[in-house]
């Protein structure tokens, strides 16, 4: 409509909490997920990852992420949980691959590199803003941190993306 300005959220959800007030609902979305998280039904578990990406900044969820990431039974959810991790192209994301790549085994290392190739594949900007961020990381105290940072960055440098800038 002529004139029609959107509104926010809050707007509409006048109960909505914003910002750090919001902390108990992200608590229990973390642990819903959690729970999601111990199915023994594979799509559970990767569904669940793919969720707590989100979530990947809050100390809850980053403890389920490196299970997931680092999944026994099934490499479906340890691709879908990072490929939904590095999507968010954050520090928190990348963290927590890296971390996973140092405590992986050679078929979880090739998924999570694949999910990085996956990610970081279309755009040379991404690829390269990723590189950027991983950098800090190889300095991080964790050496598994570390580690999983210079693995990654290896294999970002390795990506011939398909889209380059004019």
């Amino acid at each position: 409509m002529p004139g029609d300005q959107r509104r926010p959220a809050c707007c509409y959800f006048p109960n909505m909490q914003q910002g750090p007030g919001n902390d108990d609902a992200r608590s229990a979305a973390v642990d819903a997920l959690a729970t999601l998280a111990r199915s023994v039904d594979v799509r559970d578990r990767a569904d669940a990852g793919h969720a707590l990406a989100a979530f990947a900044e809050m100390i809850e969820a980053r403890a389920v992420l490196a299970i997931l990431l680092l999944d026994d039974a099934n490499t479906f959810v340890t691709l879908t949980t990072a490929e939904a991790l590095l999507r968010r192209k954050d520090a928190a994301g990348l963290t927590a691959v890296a971390a996973a790549f140092a405590a992986a085994d050679n078929t979880q290392s090739e998924w999570l590199g694949t999910a990085v190739h996956d990610v970081y594949g279309v755009y040379a900007d991404d690829r390269d803003a990723a590189v950027d961020l991983c950098a800090p990381l190889t300095s991080h105290p964790d050496p598994e941190i570390r580690s999983g940072a210079t693995e990654m960055i290896a294999i970002l440098r390795a990506i011939t993306p398909v889209l380059h800038p004019a």
